[in-house]
């Protein structure tokens, strides 16, 4: 197994995450369409971190015109050009499952001060 976690360590981009469950991200994610490609943004609360290392992944949801969208994110993609935390959530969990049952303004997440 040490010659998997050699060879994964050269892909890692991020070695500690800059968020956790709770946090409003916006994600920058490339999306090819032909022979274009663009930046897309997608901004939503994290609701669950999953795996280790290379594997890393992340869910983020948010809700547009009032149905709830999520997406799994793969920390260590090339596709994501970049991760900003537009702000801390104080939670208790690790996984905001709950969340999904919540609609408009109850489905926020409280702003951690600090």
């Amino acid at each position: 197994m040490n010659i998997v976690n050699e060879i994964e360590k050269e892909y890692i981009k991020y070695e500690d995450i800059p968020f956790k469950a709770g946090d409003l991200v916006r994600v920058h994610v490339k999306i090819v369409e032909g022979k274009r490609e663009r930046i897309q943004v997608f901004e939503g609360y994290v609701i669950a971190i999953k795996n280790s290392g290379n594997r890393k992944t992340f869910r983020v949801r948010r809700e547009s015109y009032g149905i709830g969208v999520e997406r799994v994110f793969p920390l260590n993609s090339p596709r994501i050009e970049k991760i900003e935390v537009v702000r801390r959530g104080k939670v208790r969990r690790a996984k905001l499952y709950y969340l999904r049952q919540r609609v408009g303004k109850a489905a926020q997440v409280k702003q951690r001060l600090k």
